[in-house]
């Protein structure tokens, strides 16, 4: 065994533990928010390891592999913002257990949004 070997080994557990946490995460969290974060997180750094570690398990990927972690450096953030930004529009917001909901929406002045019956009471 040489040493990319015990490398791309340890990287693919590392990714493949991000990942098992990420799917977690998505599953425990309460709101769309957190479990996009969560996801992505999790995502973008065990996907990454992943392929990172199979690039240095087969030499001849390497390049490819870099490439890829390239696009998942750009894409996964991006991606993860756009899906919170429509989910914000659409009317879902974030779930604040504070009394004080209205001083706690940092978005509110932007995108305004209706209070529903019991906010207003």
């Amino acid at each position: 065994m040489s040493v990319l070997e015990i490398i791309g080994g340890i990287l693919l557990i590392i990714g493949s533990t991000f990942l098992f946490l990420g799917g977690l995460g998505i599953f425990r969290m309460p709101d769309t928010y957190n479990r996009l974060q969560a996801g992505t997180k999790a995502t973008t750094l065990g996907g990454m390891s992943l392929v990172l570690g199979v690039g240095l398990l087969q030499p001849d990927w390497i390049w490819k592999s870099l490439i890829i972690i390239i696009f998942i450096a750009y894409s996964n953030p991006i991606s993860s913002h756009a899906l919170a930004r429509a989910n914000y529009r659409r009317g879902h917001y974030p779930y604040i257990k504070s009394e004080d909901k209205e001083n706690m929406d940092a978005y509110q002045e932007v995108v305004p949004h209706e209070k529903t019956k019991e906010e207003k009471a």
